[in-house]
């Protein structure tokens, strides 16, 4: 096995006993600093680097505080995910039960919310307190399924002693994050668990593949509701003289009058009626609409002296990355994609600028895959054209740009894989 890529298909080819006993070794010699038999798989070696980093105990227990009763049953009232149950237990519940496993929805802070599944393996979760309002982030419980699927926002499986924590080793997980498609938020995680005997490689697959139901079934309510605001506002904007457009609460755009239509507008937080500054369209009335927002543009650009003249790009959490823009005219924050703050974050450390080609190349470490890069970077500059340049790509000399990072390196952008934030977070 030695020098041999150690991944779940052959991990499930082997003899149980002996997978096993390779992953405990794995474990054993890396935990110890020594070099394992065989390297563990990227994600769960950055994850187990950032639990050495938090000082977590291997061998302490998993139990955590749970919610209160009030506050678990407020938070399954207010959490957007509670709407999609239905799908996802359709989904994944009689399967999971069959197969000697639970489903497990949480939070987007990884508190569990809903448990389905074989009443046998509902018994022993108690054991390891995945139970309703245990807290499952990688700080409360080390490396698992929930957790990790949360800090690199992607499907991920945890197998036996791939589990940071000495508890979880007779344990098997496979976990993909939901998100709401209308502005990528996190809403929370479904993860299938059970004992390490039930462990399958396409659990993950499937796990992943719910999740996306899920996100399809919210988008094609987001539709729904798009049109119903049109019926309400294309009659008024037939009555609105010069430019207008009407957009729901996430920004959408659901009809326009007088201008070129645009996919979506980014709106501040604090979007209210009134007289309103945004960077896309200038100086605008704001009136409400049943489900949206009525604009109609009153300047085509700001107040004199009103150009942007900082950014603030702030990364320094590790699942939420904004990006400030600031001016004498005002200031808007927009919330940033894993993508996008890969690729605004390579800009901020080049202030010459970066072709295709080479942001092709930090990303996705293939200087070929410039069509992707121009696509992304056009989606970016539909809302930061007043302080980004091209050809190159860079921030306008103008703007003073500040950059906000992690305290360590290694915590940055944990999902990222893109090989220019990879050489920095194994830097000393």
């Amino acid at each position: 096995m030695k020098n041999t890529a150690l991944d779940m298909r052959r991990l499930a080819a082997m003899d149980a006993v002996q997978a096993a006993r390779l992953l405990h070794r794995v474990r054993e010699e890396t935990l110890a600093g020594r070099q394992p038999p065989i390297a563990p798989r990227p994600v769960i070696d950055a994850s187990w680097r950032r639990m050495f980093r938090l000082g977590l105990d291997p061998d302490q227990d998993t139990r955590s505080v749970l919610l209160h009763r009030d506050e678990l049953e407020e938070r399954r009232r207010t959490t957007l995910i509670g709407e999609l149950m239905r799908t996802l237990s359709a989904g994944l519940s009689g399967i999971a039960d069959a197969s000697m496993q639970i489903m497990v929805v949480t939070d987007e802070h990884g508190r569990v919310l809903w448990r389905e599944g074989n009443m046998a393996v509902l018994r022993k979760a108690h054991g390891i307190c995945l139970e309703e309002g245990a807290a499952w982030a990688e700080s409360a419980t080390g490396t698992n399924a929930v957790g990790t699927a949360l800090a690199v926002r992607r499907a991920v499986q945890v197998h036996s002693a791939e589990h940071y924590v000495h508890t979880l080793h007779n344990w098997t997980c496979a976990a993909a994050p939901v998100h709401d498609p209308r502005d990528q938020r996190l809403l929370g995680i479904v993860d299938v668990s059970g004992p390490a005997s039930s462990f399958h490689p396409a659990t993950l697959a499937l796990v992943g593949s719910v999740a996306q139901l899920a996100e399809a079934e919210m988008r094609e309510r987001h539709l729904r509701s798009v049109e119903r605001l049109r019926s309400v506002a294309a009659p008024i904007l037939c009555r609105v003289g010069g430019r207008a457009i009407a957009v729901d609460t996430h920004g959408w755009t659901a009809a326009v009058t007088g201008m070129a239509p645009v996919d979506r507008l980014t709106l501040p937080k604090s979007f209210r009626a009134g007289r309103v500054w945004l960077p896309s369209l200038g100086m605008c009335a704001v009136e409400p609409l049943p489900g949206g927002w009525l604009l109609r543009v009153t300047e085509e650009t700001p107040a004199e002296g009103g150009a942007a003249s900082r950014v603030v790009l702030d990364l320094s959490r590790p699942r939420r990355w904004t990006v400030a823009v600031s001016g004498a005219a005002g200031s808007w924050t927009q919330e940033l994609s894993p993508r996008h703050a890969e690729l605004l974050w390579v800009l901020a450390r080049h202030p010459a600028g970066r072709t295709a080609a080479e942001l092709a190349e930090d990303v996705f470490g293939d200087r070929t895959r410039t069509v992707t890069v121009r696509a992304e970077m056009s989606r970016i500059r539909r809302n930061l054209a007043s302080v980004l340049a091209h050809r190159p790509y860079r921030f306008s000399e103008e703007v003073t740009v500040e950059l906000v990072t992690p305290p360590l390196p290694a915590d940055l952008l944990p999902h990222s894989t893109a090989p220019a934030v990879l050489a920095v977070r194994h830097e000393p």
